[in-house]
């Protein structure tokens, strides 16, 4: 798994302080970004975190690309709806040997692995042999319209790899760009970040976190599932681990 920050907002904290100032003060827009140094930007969005005045980071925003992940992530990511996402699409990239991602349980166990291995084979011949089947049925149909060769050509592999993706699995390998605010990101950190969520959108989740806790320290700070400053909320479906979990994204912290 890949994960990059590519993009964000220049200065992200200055500029969440600057829009929680004009809340809090008589400044106009010509000053709203005077007399904001580091010291005092920190001091006024420690304030507004402990507050739970977040509506101020949702201007600033921060695209990430990353590879090397399963559809069944993406499928679990994009439930996150103030987002906006890009992802490489099957229906116009053909796949000649397509990727996929094993299961960490599936990897350690000998015979789990040469079970799935052999399943994703099969699927990628069953891919490649609907695609020959496809194209030659609607390149004849196309040429019978009074297509040319070359553009019966580019339009039936189009129209044979759009249906025949359907084989793929939900391990296939993707790729996506993804942009969402500070705002959504603690939201998205407090539920993927969490032992209980699934174990690649997890592990996807503290690296995003762990990216922009470096650009944005000071809103990202207490990021993370809800047991970092408090009790954990899951009740009975409790992990248990709540001091290993906090040990963790502390970790996490002192490494940047």
């Amino acid at each position: 798994m890949k994960v990059q920050l590519i993009q964000h907002t220049p200065e992200p904290e200055r500029v969440v302080a600057a829009a929680a100032k004009l809340c809090y003060s008589r400044v106009g827009v010509d000053e709203i970004m005077e007399d904001l140094s580091d010291e005092k930007t920190d001091k006024f969005l420690n304030m507004l975190m402990s507050l739970g005045h977040q509506s101020p980071i949702e201007h600033i925003n921060f695209t990430f690309a990353v590879e090397g992940v399963s559809r069944v992530l993406t499928h679990q990511l994009v439930r996150h709806r103030i987002a906006s996402y890009s992802q490489q699409s099957q229906r116009y990239v053909k796949l000649d040997q397509f990727e996929y991602i094993i299961p960490p349980s599936i990897e350690v166990v000998p015979e789990a692995r040469e079970m799935f291995i052999k399943a994703m084979e099969e699927d990628q011949k069953k891919y490649n042999q609907l695609v020959e089947i496809l194209q030659k049925k609607h390149y004849d149909q196309l040429v019978q319209e009074g297509k040319s060769e070359k553009v019966a050509k580019r339009i039936s592999e189009k129209k044979a790899i759009e249906d025949s993706r359907y084989v793929f699995p939900n391990a296939c390998e993707t790729k996506i760009v993804f942009t969402m605010n500070a705002r959504t990101l603690l939201n998205f950190f407090h539920h993927r970040c969490c032992q209980r969520a699934q174990w690649e959108i997890r592990e996807m989740a503290t690296k995003m976190l762990g990216l922009v806790k470096m650009v944005a320290p000071t809103i990202f700070k207490n990021a993370g599932p809800s047991c970092i400053i408090g009790p954990c909320p899951e009740g009975n479906m409790t992990c248990g681990k709540v001091n290993e979990v906090r040990e963790a994204f502390l970790q996490l912290t002192h490494k940047i």
